[in-house]
């Protein structure tokens, strides 16, 4: 086997150590193996660079080992090819396990170009994406903290949640207050709702607060409404510093922001883990592949057998998974269309695994071309295969008992 790198290094990642192996080739082209285990320090690090820059190495490899592999990833970036791999794909034979075989074996297979390199961006993009991924968990964090609270109020047989669309929005904020004040007349707590709830809801509202909130469960609530404020002001802050950090791709976000089912936070999260350069994705089907938007490949004995969507991205999966879902609800636009014919055909979850890849592969097309968004309209996929369309409505129409004969009309000047 053809060796491609004469002098390179295998990392093991731990957590508190580093086991780091340097396979140099003689002039008969054997290599000699030196080993040796480092700190993850900072200067215990700085060390390793020094170590492997004495080596004359030039190529070093490690795995995606959780976040571990981050701070070697810092230090070494500037002086060394770095590569890091997926651990999948660079599992060796069971039954001989220990931190040196590993960084060996890493280094044997970057020997011989038999490690593929995942997606590294460069240090601002990685800190950007630390941000926004912060962001999305505190996001995350509300969205429980406001089910915890619904639990709890459904404890005191306050039904305020079958009544308020958000128990957390104005009108559920303020008389949540006023029953921590200890006000419990039904009729006073829903002249604090909006106008627009009293007119349709004032009677189903006075009977939703009639409840037991005793003092423990007020101090519970009280609790409750405290984390979530706090959780909205850090979100806003988040949003802030976002919004800073990407000004120079505002162009790349309002690109993206044009289709449907896809707002300002998701488009931030697609710029954040891709990139507005998408050179490095020959097409939209690589893209999806990374962003694991796209069923993997099984097949076996010339038959392809039916196979989930294939691990990547988490993040971008998750963002084009909740745009797929507002994409859905839009009316008048081809991918509401698209999600309704699916969800019809094999179920809500599937619409939104192919929705979800229409606006990535729409996506790919705008940042690649430079475009705004233009709808295909809801009439597109009709208009797409005319005679198929003629037919299965022929043999609809067959099926009740009628008897059809299609005559084309002439096309208008």
């Amino acid at each position: 086997m053809d060796v491609l790198h004469p002098c390179c290094a295998g990392l093991d990642v731990h957590k508190k150590t580093v086991v780091a192996c340097v396979l140099r080739s003689d002039a008969a082209g054997v290599p000699a193996r030196r080993v040796r285990t480092f700190g993850t320090m900072l200067d215990d690090l700085g060390q390793l660079r020094d170590w492997l820059a004495a080596a004359d190495c030039t190529h070093v490899v490690m795995e995606a080992t959780g976040v571990y592999w981050k701070p070697v990833y810092n230090v070494l970036e500037d002086a060394f090819t770095l590569l890091v791999a997926n651990a999948e794909h660079v599992k060796r034979v069971p039954g001989r396990k220990t931190d040196v075989s590993d960084a060996e074996w890493l280094a044997t297979l970057l020997r011989h170009g038999l490690v593929q390199a995942s997606f590294i961006p460069e240090r601002p993009q990685r800190e950007v994406r630390e941000l926004i991924r912060f962001r999305t968990s505190l996001i995350q964090d509300r969205a429980r903290a406001v089910n915890r609270l619904q639990k709890t109020l459904e404890g005191a047989n306050l039904k305020l949640a079958s009544v308020l669309t958000d128990i957390t929005g104005v009108s559920g904020q303020r008389i949540l207050d006023a029953l921590l004040r200890g006000e419990t007349d039904p009729e006073q707590l829903a002249e604090l709702a909006h106008w627009r709830v009293l007119q349709s809801k004032r009677g189903t509202l006075e009977r939703a607060l009639v409840g037991r909130l005793s003092d423990t469960l007020s101090f519970v609530v009280a609790q409750q409404l405290q984390q979530i404020r706090a959780l909205d002001d850090q979100i806003v802050a988040c949003d802030g510093r976002v919004g800073e950090e990407l000004r120079p791709f505002d162009a790349e976000i309002e690109l993206l922001d044009g289709i449907p089912g896809v707002g300002r936070r998701t488009a931030e999260v697609l710029i954040a883990e891709w990139g507005a350069d998408l050179s490095r994705f020959p097409s939209a089907g690589h893209l999806a592949a990374w962003s694991g938007m796209c069923p993997g490949n099984k097949a076996s004995g010339g038959k392809r057998q039916p196979v989930r969507t294939r691990k990547g991205n988490p993040w971008v999966r998750r963002s084009l998974t909740e745009a797929a879902w507002a994409a859905g609800r839009v009316k008048g636009s081809y991918l509401g269309v698209q999600f309704r014919r699916f969800a019809a055909r094999k179920g809500r979850k599937h619409a939104v695994v192919v929705v979800g890849h229409s606006i990535l592969t729409v996506a790919y097309y705008l940042l690649t071309h430079r475009v705004s968004y233009r709808d295909l309209g809801v009439e597109y996929l009709e208009t797409r295969d005319r005679d198929a369309t003629a037919r299965q409505a022929v043999k609809r129409l067959q099926a009740l008992g009628w008897d059809v004969r299609l005559t084309p009309c002439p096309v208008a000047a």
